[in-house]
């Protein structure tokens, strides 16, 4: 069976896009506090027919709807510590289950567990400043309950995705050598530095040097940004990961997206020159764009007869 790391490894892999976007286009109320981890407790299968929209796209990682959930966030709406082991737990199986029904074997596709930043689960927007007054001590502590639960699901893989700030990068990656899942850490940036201008490079550099990490690279922010920013992830020697937003931008105010999309498909081509291994998208992009994503990764690599191994043409 192809592992997740040696598939990331032999070749460019499709990753989903926006699954709170394509959940409100469904006609799901994302509104509250609780975002997507509302459904996984009260409409699980909304979020599995999401997934598995985003599969039949043609993406072959589905990312968890695990993101905002949090034991002090989930405590407000009135779950037990061991209920919201439950809803991680079932954010995995979720997943699984999508991929089960697109026809998928697990060595073909694969389910990464979300961990969002500390600052989606505040819901206030700061996942975009990395201004939380918490030293690296106090991460730790607040990351490390969810991502013992989550591994403790068996996922293929954790996405340590949106991360703002070279204390949050430096706190789960001290967290993740006791996990034992591969995980890539996917940081959020703006003006070639982390959004809270901490050095891109150095957050690459302590995250490439993590134990258990397979990958790095950005989310959740321009596409115009990925290239530089893969090209420095590649000092690394790692595998990059690029999954940017439409080109809309949130307003975490008023909780209202504005602006024009640009497409990312066209890009593909260049993230994977640029070392870019998980290449799929993030906010408002939708199983459509995912779907073009996939025929253009589908240009740059030959498949061998074993699914989900790649092998790249000759230069």
């Amino acid at each position: 069976m192809s592992s997740f790391s040696d598939a990331v490894a032999a070749g460019p892999i499709v990753l989903d896009g926006g699954l709170g976007t394509l959940l409100e286009a469904h006609g799901h109320d994302l509104s509250s506090s609780l975002w997507s981890a509302r459904l996984l407790r009260d409409d699980p299968e909304a979020i599995r027919r999401a997934h598995a929209e985003f599969f039949a796209a043609g993406a072959r990682v589905a990312i968890t709807s695990s993101y905002q959930v949090s034991y002090s966030g989930m405590d407000a709406a009135g779950a037990s510590h061991a209920e919201v082991d439950a809803i991680l737990s079932r954010s995995v199986q979720l997943a699984r289950d999508a991929r089960d029904e697109a026809g998928l074997e697990p060595d073909a596709a694969w389910v990464a567990a979300s961990v969002g930043p500390f600052g989606a689960a505040r819901a206030d927007g700061s996942e975009y400043t990395g201004v939380y007054g918490l030293t690296v001590s106090q991460l730790r502590e607040w990351h490390r309950p969810r991502l013992h639960a989550l591994a403790a699901a068996e996922p293929d893989a954790i996405a340590v995705e949106t991360v703002p700030s070279l204390a949050e990068v430096e706190a789960v990656c001290i967290e993740l050598e006791a996990v034992g899942i591969p995980a890539w850490i996917s940081t959020t940036i703006s003006h070639g530095a982390l959004r809270s201008g901490d050095s891109l490079a150095e957050a690459f550099a302590l995250a490439g040097a993590a134990p258990g990490v397979i990958a790095v690279g950005v989310n959740c922010c321009e596409a115009t940004e990925v290239g530089d920013a893969l090209a420095k992830a590649a000092v690394t020697g790692l595998p990059g990961v690029a999954y940017p937003n439409s080109g809309e931008r949130w307003n975490a105010e008023t909780r209202q997206w504005s602006g024009e999309a640009v497409g990312i498909a066209s890009r593909a081509g260049d993230w994977v020159a640029r070392g870019g291994r998980l290449i799929g998208g993030c906010c408002r992009v939708r199983p459509d764009e995912i779907a073009e994503v996939a025929r253009s990764v589908s240009l740059l690599r030959s498949v061998d007869a074993n699914p989900g191994r790649y092998t790249w043409p000759a230069s």
